[in-house]
C-alpha cells in the first residue's frame, strides 16, 4: 500500500490516492464541521473534527505538506479522525501555495489559521489553553516557525509559549543553503543568505519555545532526518523540552499514513503523538476514546 501510495504521488495523482485512503478509514462518534471560513479577503477555509459531547478538549492545529505548493485540508480527513476518536480536536486549514504567494503569504494564514483556532476553540468544544500545532514535511515548517519566530504570532497578540506544543513529522527545520537549481525553492524562500535564513526554525531557537515531539523516519528520501536531529539539538542546548523519535526503516509518506487506520501498523506516529498531547496538565484531564 505505501509502494502504490508513492507511486501515485510520483504520478501526480494525490486526490485519488487520499479519497481512497480517507475511505477505509471511517469512525464513529466524530462531529465534523468542514469549509468553515477564518480568512474572508482570500477565501481561505478550515475543518475542524471533534469527539461527540466533549468539552475542553486539547486541540491540535495540523497543517499538511506537499513541497508549498499543493495539497488540500479534505485530503487529510484520516488525521482529523484519528485524532478526535482519541479525544482531541484537530482542525485543518488550507493556506496559500507558492506561486501565488511566497513564504511570507502561507505563513500569514498559518498564523490566522491558529490565531482563530485559539479565538474559537471554547465554542468548539476544544481548551484553548491546550492548542497544539503539528505538521508534517513542509507543513512542519510552517508549524516550526510558527513555534520558534515570534513574529509570525505577535500581530495576534500570541507568543510560541502561548502553544502547549509543536508536534513535526518530518518537517524541513534546517536546510540550507538551498540547492542554486530548486527553482520553486528559490523563488519562495530567496537566494540570498538571509533571506533563506528567515525560513530555517533551527535559527529561531531562544529558549521561549513550547515542548516539542519532533517524529522522523530514517528512510525519509524527501526530508533528510539531519533536519530533525538539528532541531532537536538547538532545543537541547537552550535547556528546552523536546523528544526526538527516528524510526527504523519508516519513510516520508508512511509517517503520516500511518495515521490512518489501515496504516497503523507502520510507524508508531499516533501512539507516540497521543502521550505527548494528553501529557500536558489540562489536556490530561480529558478522557480518551
Amino acid at each position: 500500500m505505501v509502494l502504490l501510495g508513492t507511486i501515485l504521488l510520483l504520478n501526480g495523482c494525490e486526490a485519488s490516492l487520499f479519497a481512497g485512503l480517507n475511505t477505509t478509514d471511517r469512525r464513529a462518534g466524530i462531529d465534523t464541521q468542514k469549509g468553515i471560513v477564518f480568512d474572508a479577503p482570500h477565501q481561505l477555509k478550515l475543518d475542524v473534527y471533534r469527539p461527540v459531547g466533549v468539552e475542553h478538549a486539547p486541540v491540535v492545529v495540523f497543517f499538511y505538506g506537499g513541497s508549498w505548493v499543493r495539497g488540500e485540508r479534505a485530503w487529510y480527513r484520516f488525521v482529523g479522525t484519528a485524532f478526535a476518536s482519541h479525544g482531541v480536536m484537530v482542525v485543518i486549514p488550507d493556506y496559500r501555495k507558492y506561486p501565488q504567494v511566497k513564504m511570507d503569504g502561507f505563513m500569514e494564514d498559518a498564523a490566522r489559521a491558529v490565531a482563530w483556532t485559539h479565538e474559537h476553540a471554547s465554542e468548539l468544544g476544544g481548551n484553548p489553553n491546550d492548542l497544539f500545532v503539528m505538521g508534517h514535511s513542509a507543513g512542519g515548517q510552517i508549524g516550526a516557525l510558527l513555534a520558534t519566530d515570534p513574529s509570525w504570532l505577535a500581530p495576534y497578540g500570541l507568543r510560541p509559549k502561548d502553544l502547549a506544543g509543536f508536534i513535526g513529522l518530518a518537517g524541513c527545520y534546517d536546510f540550507m543553503p538551498i540547492d542554486p537549481s530548486d527553482k520553486d525553492m528559490l523563488g519562495m524562500f530567496g537566494r540570498d543568505e538571509a533571506s533563506q535564513a528567515r525560513a530555517q526554525p533551527v535559527r529561531f531557537v531562544r529558549g521561549e519555545e513550547p515542548p516539542m515531539l519532533l517524529l522522523q523516519g530514517t528512510t525519509d528520501h524527501e526530508v533528510d532526518p539531519s533536519n530533525a536531529i538539528s532541531l532537536a539539538h538547538a532545543l537541547q542546548a537552550h535547556h528546552e523540552p523536546v523528544t526526538l523519535k527516528l524510526y527504523p526503516g519508516v519513510g516520508h509518506i508512511a509517517l503520516v499514513f500511518a495515521l490512518s487506520r489501515p496504516l497503523h501498523g507502520d510507524a508508531p506516529t499516533l501512539a507516540d503523538t497521543l502521550p505527548f498531547i494528553h501529557a500536558h496538565p489540562s489536556a490530561s484531564l480529558v478522557a480518551s476514546h
